[in-house]
């Protein structure tokens, strides 16, 4: 799940980008990693599914910041 939570990220900083003209690719890309993220069996077991949520998003965003160094 951090994987396509950090998958996620990228592609949406890769929509902010302001030199792109044909983002429909990457807007299906971002359209399908959100439905993987969304519909995943764990957040039926989370105890606190925004706070676990929320974990992920920092998480995915630390691990792949110390990937890119």
């Amino acid at each position: 799940m951090v994987q396509t939570q950090a998958a996620w990220n990228a592609t949406y900083d890769a929509l902010a980008a302001p030199r792109l003209r044909d983002t429909s690719a990457l807007r299906r890309c971002l359209l399908l990693l959100s439905v993987r993220l969304w519909w995943h069996p764990y957040w039926e077991t989370a105890p606190s599914v925004s706070a676990a949520r929320s974990e992920l998003r920092h998480f995915a965003r630390a691990h792949g910041a110390v990937r890119a160094v």
